[in-house]
């Protein structure tokens, strides 16, 4: 028997991971026709076949899940083997990574320039998204890691904390003065699947605090500004707003609420390539502040 390559392996495996030909092809830099044949060698190989069709993705065979099991830790451990005697500076791959808006404007950046000037070969593809979001992408294989806020509490994800968040009550100065809440005011929220969302709302229940209504805006600079131009208050995370309260376009209009929003780097829990568990480790001594 030919042996087998160990490009058929990792083929085999991100497969299993991401569920069709087109995904494989895209994580690993190739096309699908040669995802598929790649598929064909291998089954030929083994005179077995690894997947079958199922709707549009496909899904492995018994003898297929048994392969993945054995091969997974022997690859992972080649890679490993390779790493450790080249050093991660000869490290490559696309790392796909998501993370929040507050994530992305403070501790991200310092990691990203980290990954590039240690790991230089390795592509890191940054999304921004909200975090109920990136927990099923992380799940389902289609991001690698990602900063999200939390806890999170999945079997399925391994985390580490990477620091917490104060919360603040803003409006401008102008509806300050004019004595904000004391009249009902318009609120603004960065979106009702956001852990700030529910401190927000906990917020003004336990302050019987008067509502005129609750506005959402998925992006926290827009939302800055609408609360700056004098639109209603907002509960803004602290490491966003410093600039503009020191300017002085936004101003307290509540003590802040005692609950802060924790965050979190997160991997699958069954996660083995030696880079994104690199890159997670790397992500322990991060701090979102």
């Amino acid at each position: 028997m030919r042996k087998l390559a160990i490009y058929h392996l990792e083929t085999l495996l991100w497969i299993a991971r991401l569920g069709t030909f087109r995904a494989a092809a895209e994580r690993l830099g190739t096309t699908q026709p040669a995802i598929s044949a790649r598929v064909r060698e291998i089954e030929s190989q083994l005179g077995v076949d690894v997947f079958r069709r199922e709707g549009r993705g496909v899904v492995l065979t018994a003898r297929g899940r048994q392969l993945v099991k054995d091969c997974e830790p022997l690859l992972a451990g080649f890679e490993r083997a390779l790493m450790d005697a080249g050093g991660f500076a000869g490290a490559s791959g696309v790392v796909r990574i998501g993370a929040g808006e507050i994530a992305a404007a403070s501790c991200l950046p310092r990691f990203v320039a980290e990954v590039s000037r240690e790991m230089p070969g390795v592509t890191l593809e940054v999304e921004l998204d909200l975090t109920a979001r990136m927990l099923q992408q992380l799940l389902g294989g289609t991001r690698d890691m990602v900063f999200l806020a939390g806890p999170v509490a999945s079997p399925g994800v391994q985390t580490t904390p990477i620091g917490a968040v104060r919360l603040v009550w803003l409006a401008s100065p102008a509806v300050v003065a004019a004595g904000g809440f004391a009249q009902a005011l318009p609120v603004w929220s960065v979106g009702e699947h956001s852990p700030i969302h529910r401190v927000m709302q906990a917020s003004l229940t336990e302050r019987g605090v008067p509502v005129r209504s609750v506005n959402s805006c998925n992006n926290v600079q827009t939302m800055i500004a609408i609360i700056a131009g004098g639109a209603g208050a907002a509960l803004f995370p602290e490491t966003m707003v410093r600039g503009a309260l020191a300017d002085g376009l936004l101003a307290p209009v509540l003590p802040p609420p005692a609950a802060r929003i924790e965050f979190q780097a997160a991997i699958r829990a069954g996660e083995r390539d030696p880079v994104i568990l690199e890159l997670f480790r790397r992500a322990e001594t991060l701090r979102i502040d």
